[in-house]
């Protein structure tokens, strides 16, 4: 049976966080040399580039609840159009960030191809955050720290805004998988969102096989397939030390790989980000080659 195809789409974006770098982790993972081992699993693929991304120092931060929201929104809607083009072309889109505000874009794409089809998708959201804060509860004005509430609910409106339905994912076919550094004001926020949380103390307590079994059923059941937008810092800084907010007592090798191997076995995926590499932060691209790794794990690279 032919593999899927797999566009590759780079989004060397940093607006969303105070901390720069994250911007070159589409070049690091490229470096890591993504495409080829890709292909070599017998997936043709096509690498569409990077999308244009101003840089903050050409830009005013603007709204200090939610900085430099109207470039990271104009941002989404290139990757929206990039995504959408590219599901519908029947390939899977592999996104390289960059940081977390891009899945607001990358998702809300998976979201429209799945309703073209008269269906819904399905989310997993891997990070060591909830990346649910508002305008309202957030105490830094990162916009990296608001997609995942943009994509389950009306804030912040720019983002929430870019796919055809609002929200663009139902909570109910939403997951959280990996949280461990929470905001008090964002706590509140997820637990009345409705979305299905896997805490890390979850997966210490009943295992990644038996989470990522439940996550994967509460995302796909009854959706066209699930986007995985996974976010390097869900992993212990001891095996990804690149990335900019790093926390203690993530996940470890195999349990990111197990995960992941659990999602190719699944056959449910549509789409995957790989986001907040920062090769500023890597030790020899540590990082970068991790993520490599992971996402040709979830296009089904097997051990034996």
């Amino acid at each position: 049976m032919a593999l899927r195809p797999v566009h590759i789409i780079g989004v060397p974006l940093d607006l969303g966080q105070g901390r720069r770098g994250v911007d070159m982790g589409p070049s690091a993972l490229r470096i890591a040399g993504i495409d080829q081992r890709i292909a070599a699993l017998g997936h043709p693929v096509t690498d569409r580039g990077d999308l244009h991304v101003p840089i903050p120092e050409t830009r005013s931060p603007g709204d200090p609840r939610k900085k430099y929201i109207r470039e990271i929104a104009r941002v989404c809607q290139r990757l929206h159009h990039a995504a959408l083009g590219a599901l519908r072309d029947g390939a899977i889109s592999l996104v390289l960030g960059g940081d977390h505000s891009l899945g607001a874009g990358s998702v809300a794409a998976a979201s429209d191809w799945a309703q073209q089809r008269g269906q819904s998708v399905g989310l997993i959201w891997v990070d060591a955050h909830g990346d649910m804060n508002t305008p309202e509860s957030t105490t830094s004005g990162n916009v990296h720290g608001m997609p995942l509430a943009a994509l389950v609910g009306p804030e912040p409106a720019e983002l929430a805004r870019l796919a055809a339905r609002v929200p663009a994912v139902d909570p109910s076919r939403t997951v959280l998988l990996g949280l461990r550094d929470l905001d008090e004001g964002e706590k509140q926020n997820i637990l009345k969102s409705g979305v299905r949380v896997f805490t890390m103390s979850d997966i210490d307590r009943q295992g990644m096989a038996a989470v990522a079994q439940q996550a994967l059923a509460a995302a796909g059941a009854g959706t066209a397939g699930i986007h995985v937008s996974f976010d390097m810092d869900v992993c212990d800084p001891a095996i990804a030390p690149g990335v900019g907010t790093a926390v203690r007592g993530g996940l470890g090798f195999r349990e990111a790989h197990l995960l992941m191997e659990m999602v190719a076995d699944s056959r449910l995926l549509t789409s995957l980000d790989l986001v907040e590499v920062n090769p500023i932060l890597d030790v020899q691209n540590t990082t970068a080659t991790l993520g490599m790794d992971l996402a040709l794990s979830a296009l089904g690279q097997r051990i034996l």
